[in-house]
């Protein structure tokens, strides 16, 4: 059930004209206002008339540095402290293997794009080249800047490719960096606040106290953010639109002469509207998910997040992202892997190969899958060489992504690495191709420009090119 936090208040009488712009610019979306989104949608222009093979995306982000020489590259022939503890197994793809610990997704590498051979020079956790596809900046530990590039979702909201009737962009369970330091990454930048993503928010359980390199499961779902900021409206009252509604427009009537309400009665109304139809809400409301679901997808936070996931495309959602970091630190909710690799990951992937497989057989279910694009990916890989606590560093030279869906071709397998799975030795892809790639299967043109904050056309791409070899 769709859960409102915060604390009860009065009802929505004595509203004062500060009152209403707080409401009308919904803050309760943490550096978001709706009703500048919905301007921005309205504004923005599909600068292509390209045919979209997808119109929805997800994407699983796997915070840390997912290990692809343990996951989606093994090396069996390679030395005992490179190719390490895991075995191969075969996939539905004749002579392609997987791990061993991912048995249900490798029966789905027949629906597969897989790219082995993802590589850049930013060595840094923040999601930024993930989400944007710009990897040219400096590793640093701040958070999100006016200045940075936007991210992909971003950029859709801001050409107007997004629904008006439901959250565009969505990022679960929480922003980037909630258990440490905010990150960029998941932001607008440039393209302002207004084109930022719906940040939901969580309040995980854990069953015991893990250690930053002993995960522990989270138990919990995603959640719309609270009404704190809307201090007149009572989460009881959440949920009575009609009423609230009349009582924005009697003030809005009262207060038309006030150049400050220029555009509110639209805007603001339609945010609220979006804010709190039943559309939005009935994705959040797992309690209506027939309790078998819920057990494909697993009972805790990561599922139910897919899960909210497949519930928000179904209901318009265009780029829906998943970030895999646990909610509070030392609960070892991450795939950075420094050290007990082995362990954590024997932790990780039963649940990612769970969750996933009962995305796509969901998404397959409901006639979704063919227009919805499916991505799994991290920041980084991990290094070939085995460290001497059992763990793998940092190693931005090599990474992989996972591509289900949305027009994307069956059965492939783009790009080789050498044999201790180090450097790409054949078709490298850079985080901007595969950006390039995501824009082209959604019908945007990858060679498209934003204006940055002194309107200098930037290209979305950052450079990079679409994979063919992937676009089905």
């Amino acid at each position: 059930m769709l859960r409102v936090l915060g604390r009860p208040s009065r009802a929505c009488d004595g509203w004062t004209r500060r009152d209403l712009l707080s409401v009308g610019g919904l803050s309760l979306f943490p550096t978001m206002t709706l009703p500048r989104l919905l301007q921005a949608a309205d504004a923005g222009e599909n600068p292509v008339d390209r045919p979209a093979a997808a119109n929805a995306v997800v994407l699983v982000n796997l915070f840390g540095g997912p290990s692809h020489i343990d996951m989606f590259d093994l090396k069996p022939k390679a030395p005992s402290n490179i190719r390490g503890e895991f075995k191969p197994i075969s996939t539905s793809v004749p002579g392609v293997q997987i791990c061993e610990h991912l048995p249900r997704t490798s029966r789905r590498m027949r629906d597969a794009s897989l790219i082995r051979t993802v590589t850049h020079g930013y060595n840094s956790h923040h999601p930024y080249a993930v989400f944007s596809g710009f990897a040219g900046g400096k590793n640093t530990s701040t958070g999100p800047q006016p200045h940075d590039h936007p991210s992909m979702g971003s950029v859709l909201q801001f050409l107007g490719r997004t629904r008006r009737d439901v959250p565009g962009y969505v990022f679960m369970p929480a922003l980037p960096g909630h258990s440490q330091n905010p990150r960029p990454g998941a932001h607008a930048g440039y393209l302002g606040q207004s084109c930022d993503p719906l940040f939901t928010v969580c309040d995980p359980k854990f069953d015991r106290k893990g250690t930053f390199y002993d995960p522990v499961e989270p138990i919990g779902d995603s959640l719309l953010p609270a009404l704190d900021a809307l201090p007149q409206v009572t989460a009881e009252r959440f949920g009575n639109r009609r009423s609230l509604l009349q009582q924005i427009d009697s003030k809005v009537s009262a207060m038309e002469s006030s150049r400050a309400m220029d555009g509110f009665s639209s805007f603001q109304r339609r945010a609220l509207e979006m804010l709190t139809s039943s559309k939005t809400r009935d994705a959040f409301d797992l309690s209506q998910e027939p309790g078998r679901v819920r057990d494909r997808y697993g009972r805790h936070l990561y599922g139910s997040s897919l899960l909210a996931a497949r519930r928000l495309v179904e209901a318009g959602s265009t780029f829906v992202a998943f970030h895999w970091e646990c909610a509070v630190e030392n609960y070892g909710g991450h795939w950075d892997t420094h050290q007990n690799n082995f362990n954590m990951l024997r932790f990780h992937l039963p649940m990612l190969d769970q969750m996933l497989t009962a995305l796509l057989d969901d998404l397959e279910d409901r006639g979704l899958l063919d227009t919805t694009l499916v991505i799994v990916t991290g920041e980084m890989g991990r290094t070939p060489r085995i460290g001497k606590k059992a763990g793998r560093d940092h190693w931005p030279q090599c990474g992989f992504c996972l591509m289900l869906g949305g027009g994307t071709r069956r059965g492939v397998v783009h790009g080789t690495t050498d044999k201790h799975a180090g450097y790409p030795i054949d078709h490298p892809v850079s985080p901007g191709d595969l950006v390039a790639t995501i824009y082209t299967l959604l019908g945007v043109d990858s060679d498209s420009t934003v204006p940055d904050r002194l309107g200098r056309p930037i290209g979305i791409s950052h450079g990079g090119q679409p994979i063919e070899a992937v676009i089905g």
